[in-house]
């Protein structure tokens, strides 16, 4: 991942960047005392084609604060905000940070940060697979004293509760709601491009249009990943 380090005080950016040449995947393209030289050094990045994929961001700058300067971005690359001051936390994760690291900062909780950053950045840049299999196919499930067809290609993610499962579809606003376990219907998808992402949320591989901050985005709604299934989530949507 290409990144730039951004503080004001000379000695914690040497900390910095000693820190990221110690992480195999991060490449340092820069280090700006302020939010005007990161402004500067992404306008030409961005001018010869080159994506700017992290910033390690300092808040308390002089001229432009962090959060100012991330605010002003039209294309926002990931954020980890490095900083002496805890009470811009709840503005940096509304900001969508990947992490909020206070200083000093040792270095295991460093790689830390970085290595959530390096999971996003993987689940972001490789493509969905294709379908293998014929999803016109369906079954049925009991439902409001009825058997309701279910197509496998209409499923946008099913959530477990209990003995009972709840599937979203993309041809009516109301989940079907039926008596099974999330085991059962597992079971049932092991050959189609599904996948469990979390305890209780079995999501369409091909349904998802984004994947941000551990939480995959299909349509309006919004399906946590837990961090047990994301290295999978992450094989199975690039096809590796």
């Amino acid at each position: 991942m290409r990144c730039i380090a951004i503080d004001d005080e000379p000695l914690a950016l040497d900390l910095l960047e000693d820190n990221i040449r110690q992480v195999p995947y991060l490449e340092l393209v820069g280090r700006c005392r302020n939010a005007f030289e990161a402004i500067q050094l992404i306008q030409k990045e961005k001018s010869e084609s080159r994506q700017i994929d992290l910033l390690f961001l300092d808040i308390q700058m002089p001229g432009i604060t962090g959060v100012q300067f991330l605010k002003s971005l039209v294309t926002n690359p990931m954020v980890i905000f490095i900083t002496a001051y805890e009470q811009y936390a709840l503005e940096g994760f509304e900001l969508n940070v990947i992490d909020y690291l206070l200083k000093p900062v040792s270095f295991e909780r460093f790689l830390k940060a970085c290595n959530r950053a390096h999971e996003l950045y993987q689940l972001k840049n490789v493509p969905q697979v294709a379908p293998t299999v014929n999803l016109e196919e369906h079954f049925f499930v009991n439902a409001e004293y009825s058997l309701v067809k279910i197509r496998y290609n209409d499923i946008l993610y099913i959530e477990g509760l209990k003995d009972y499962i709840k599937i979203y579809l993309s041809t009516q606003s109301r989940p079907v709601i039926t008596r099974m376990t999330m085991k059962g219907i597992e079971e049932k998808l092991s050959s189609l491009p599904f996948m469990r992402v979390h305890k209780s949320f079995i999501v369409s591989l091909n349904k998802i249009e984004s994947i941000r901050n551990l939480k995959i985005s299909i349509g309006a709604h919004q399906i946590p990943v837990s961090e047990q299934f994301s290295e999978e989530l992450m094989r199975r949507i690039g096809g590796k």
